[in-house]
């Protein structure tokens, strides 16, 4: 015989903030394909139609658990930053690339939905703050933050798209073989450049690269 709703533990009223730790609970236990309104509401013992009060649709959702655990790994204790301003860019961006990396279907959301919420402004205003700091004037900043999260979310989302190991290290042996066999002249005469360099040194010096040409170039009028 089921249970009388008389007889259940009253729940406890919905929040945004419950609703996206519940997400963000069946995200690590479950994926992010299941962070859907539906099963959010079941686990919430509520109807679907009550979470849109507090978020507007999935996508809106998944930015706010993004938020949610970009929060986890900013408030990681982290070694007191050394080296020069740049180094510190690479350091915050390192922190947001480890949770799309940790979570790799959320860089795909990541570039869909625009992420935001309180802990993405902290990190934006980070990032600001070091450019400012490093002499990059405030329009180029403005923009060149935009830029360099684009490419975290990028580059994860590349890796989040890949195949098994197997099959990457197969792409990775069939490319240098037609590199280093290519009869176009510039391919065949800079393969070792082409298919040198660790995934992590590459990963900084386009960082480096992009900081490089943000200091650099001028925002149109």
């Amino acid at each position: 015989m089921p249970t009388s709703r008389r007889d259940r533990p009253a729940k406890p009223p919905l929040t945004r903030a419950g609703i996206v730790a519940a997400a963000t609970a069946i995200l690590r236990s479950e994926g992010l394909a299941k962070v859907t309104m539906r099963r959010l509401a079941q686990e919430l013992d509520t109807g679907a139609a009550s979470l849109y009060v507090y978020v507007a649709d999935t996508d809106e959702l998944h930015a706010a658990v993004l938020d949610e655990l970009l929060g986890d790994a900013l408030r990681q204790p982290r070694p007191a930053p050394t080296g020069s301003w740049e180094d510190g860019v690479e350091q915050l961006l390192a922190a947001y690339a480890d949770v799309l990396l940790a979570h790799p279907s959320l860089a795909r959301s990541a570039l869909t939905a625009w992420p935001h919420g309180p802990h993405y402004l902290a990190l934006i205003d980070s990032l600001l703050g070091l450019m400012r700091g490093g002499g990059v004037p405030p329009e180029r900043a403005a923009w060149g933050v935009d830029l360099l999260l684009l490419h975290v979310a990028a580059s994860a989302a590349e890796h989040a798209a890949r195949r098994s190991d197997e099959a990457v290290e197969r792409d990775r042996h069939a490319l240098s073989r037609e590199v280093r066999e290519s009869e176009l002249p510039h391919v065949r005469a800079l393969a070792g450049p082409l298919l040198s360099g660790s995934p992590a040194a590459r990963r900084s010096w386009a960082v480096r690269a992009l900081l490089r040409g943000i200091t650099s170039t001028e925002v149109p009028e």
